[in-house]
């Protein structure tokens, strides 16, 4: 019996590795270094964890091995003292626009269930908090309705759900009910629907056919009550005009505003769900975001002059038409053709775009010597394109005008992606009134750090009641948050989209979810974890690693990080050079020991005897510059920066400061997009000067 203190590899020639043995102590923290290209990752990722993936796959049963992914066998003789093994590489986690940092640590569930069973709904109208519906109300409702006005009263016993529904449909009409309407269509109980299980149904029994007339209270109180008490507490009045479509009356037991109506049918989980039909905002989908004619897309480059092509969409092929269009607006509002867009006065830049409103303008075209004149208003630019980008059946057209689009936050939501009824439930101070109270999409818009600190004053709004529900639910949130906390990621919000992560940021989110999972004698392999991360964090993150090791499992880390190193219990450094000249061990042991050794290049960085000199004498630059006015994309506050030209420049700051945002998302999402015409939605700034 092999001695399990050590994970032993013989023989490994994977990609570069010259045919190597290694023994790797368990239960520690053990650092592989190098050169890149040396052959780290073919040693920790495509032989020990490949090996130890695929012996554990191997020993599950044969129905539940053709849902994983089989690793293929490395090349190497044999490894002994494996466990089961995860890897946490550098990659993004999804690129799909509904995956949130919510959602993906899963925290987003629970604060879904923590909103449906402690929130209180709040009427977006009066902003009090909503009460249930006494029977009695209801009926004064329908009774200020037109006389005459004929309705459905349903009572609505299925919504959105799959099943076929036969033994309901038999158990109402021994209850002597005659009707139900089914997905829209009304049909005799005696001749139900046949339902197909695979797809979401909505089934309403009709309990009463009514005309609104004096005289109905008592029978249609009678009626809401058997209504109310077949559908858990929800009725509906469906209106029968003769013309046009019916209108649905909600009235619910639970929750409903006096005053404006408003009503929440039923406060579940889905409700806060942007990712079900159930809880998105119906006009973005639950995307948060839309897309509109963007006018700094439409108006590129405001130096250029009106005839010169100033406004994009004109510019294809330089028509008569659209010159003689410009030259009667400028007779009419008496400008100077042959200045540059940006001098014009503002009310004719907004005629050009958004049109002349009620002011009709004498137009005069000239078509090859057939002159005619024409009196009308003129539509604008953007209205224009809104228009037939709606009616046009072709996507050659639809691709063009898509080049001046942009995504903007939803209007309806607000980039909340969730619909008004569950935006109404909040949690916060029981006497504070609505504004003081947070809806589920305006904690998710706070940062780590102060989701945390949220979390620690939720009890605070309580009940003694809501507190027993709350408290498991609270732990749950709060042990989540604390992990991604102390990997320093706490600077991310929870509404951040998964696919704008970096590989660091993705791969630490995973770590977090890792350490949640308390698992012991795992073999974990990660890849340069410090990546992205400022010194001040990287203490953090290596506290969490040695918190993995503690809890019993033997950590493989792939790094270049000179503080790694050193914490690390046993480091190798595999070398000498890449590719061809690396693949070998070149030093291997305690960090002190292979610092010592004269033979390893890392060894020889740790200990001081080389280094990377400074240089004497800097770049002096082209004297250019270019200058980021007022930028306040995602966290910058009103930002201004200057960048020489010509010089290496570096921005420097802790994770999470704003630097990829002044950089990537403001300056060079700017000038890719004036300059080369990209399709891109910079985070905004005043102006870039120099560009």
């Amino acid at each position: 019996m092999a001695d399990l203190k050590y994970i032993e590899v013989r023989g490994a020639r994977e990609h570069n590795l010259k045919n190597i043995d290694v023994d790797i102590p368990r239960d520690q923290l053990v650092v592989i270094t190098g050169l890149s290209g040396s052959g780290k990752s073919s040693l920790a990722f495509d032989t020990i964890y490949a090996e130890g993936q695929r012996r554990y796959v191997e020993s599950l049963s044969a129905y539940a091995r053709q849902f994983l992914d089989m690793m293929e066998k490395p090349d190497v003789d044999h490894i002994s003292g494996l466990s089961p093994a995860i890897s946490i590489e550098q990659k993004t986690t999804s690129k799909n626009p509904r995956s949130t940092v919510g959602t993906v640590t899963e925290i987003y569930d629970y604060l879904r269930l923590l909103f449906a069973r402690v929130g209180t709904p709040y009427s977006p109208a009066t902003g009090l908090p909503i009460e249930a519906q006494q029977v009695q109300d209801m009926v004064d409702r329908v009774m200020t309705m037109e006389e005459g006005t004929r309705a459905y009263l349903l009572a609505p016993i299925v919504r959105d759900r799959k099943g076929e529904y036969r033994k309901e449909f038999l158990e109402l009409r021994k209850s002597g009910f005659q009707r139900v309407k089914v997905d829209g269509a009304f049909y005799e109980l005696d001749e139900p629907p046949t339902l197909d299980k695979k797809f979401r149904h909505d089934i309403d029994v009709v309990v009463d056919r009514l005309v609104v007339k004096d005289g109905l209270q008592t029978r249609l109180a009678d009626s809401f009550r058997t209504a109310l008490d077949l559908a858990d507490g929800i009725a509906v009045l469906e209106t029968a005009p003769k013309d046009g479509e019916p209108e649905r009356m909600i009235f619910s037991e639970k929750f409903a505003c006096p005053v404006s109506g408003f009503t929440i049918p039923e406060i579940e989980p889905r409700l806060f769900s942007f990712n079900a039909p159930f809880g998105a905002c119906p006009e973005c989908d639950g995307l948060g975001a839309e897309l509109f004619f963007d006018e700094r897309l439409v108006v590129p480059d405001e130096a250029l002059k009106l005839a010169d092509g100033a406004i994009a969409p004109w510019r294809k092929g330089k028509s008569p038409y659209f010159t003689q269009t410009i030259n009667s607006i400028a007779k009419h509002y008496e400008f100077d053709r042959s200045s540059p867009w940006k001098d014009l006065p503002e009310h004719v830049k907004q005629v050009f775009l958004h049109g002349s409103g009620e002011e009709e303008i004498n137009f005069r075209y000239d078509e090859g010597g057939r002159v005619y004149q024409v009196s009308r208003v003129f539509e604008g630019v953007i209205p224009n394109m809104e228009r037939r980008y709606r009616e046009t059946d072709s996507a050659w057209v639809r691709e063009e005008f898509e080049r001046y689009q942009n995504n903007r936050p939803c209007g309806a939501c607000g980039g909340y992606r969730l619909r008004a009824e569950a935006l109404a439930v909040r949690i916060g101070p029981a006497k504070g009134g609505h504004d003081q109270c947070l809806h589920v999409g305006q904690v998710v818009q706070m940062s780590i750090r102060e989701a945390l600190e949220w979390c620690g004053t939720v009890p605070d709004h309580l009940g003694k009641q809501k507190n027993e529900i709350a408290r498991a639910i609270l732990k749950e949130i709060r042990e989540r948050l604390g992990f991604l906390n102390n990997v320093g990621l706490d600077y991310l919000t929870l509404s951040r989209n998964a696919g704008t992560l970096s590989g660091g940021e993705s791969q630490r989110i995973r770590l977090a979810s890792q350490i949640g999972s308390g698992l012991t004698g795992v073999l974990y392999v990660l890849d340069e974890p410090s990546i992205g991360l400022h010194q001040r964090d990287n203490g953090r993150l290596l506290e969490t690693l040695r918190n993995l090791r503690d809890q019993g499992n033997t950590v493989i880390v792939v790094e270049h990080d000179e503080e790694a190193i050193r914490t690390a219990d046993y480091v190798f450094d595999i070398g000498p050079g890449a590719g061809v000249h690396g693949g070998r061990v070149v030093s291997h042991g305690t960090p002190d020991a292979v610092a010592a050794d004269p033979a390893s290049l890392t060894g020889q960085y740790l200990s001081g005897a080389r280094e990377i000199a400074v240089p004497e004498v800097r770049r002096k630059g082209n004297k250019k510059k270019l200058t980021v006015v007022k930028a306040t994309g995602n966290n910058l506050k009103d930002v201004t920066a200057t960048f020489p030209l010509g010089q290496f420049v570096c921005v420097s700051g802790v994770s999470g400061g704003g630097k990829s945002t002044l950089t990537i998302e403001t300056l060079f999402k700017t000038a890719s997009m004036r300059l080369n015409g990209a399709r891109q939605t910079p985070a905004p700034c005043e102006t870039i000067k120099g560009l």
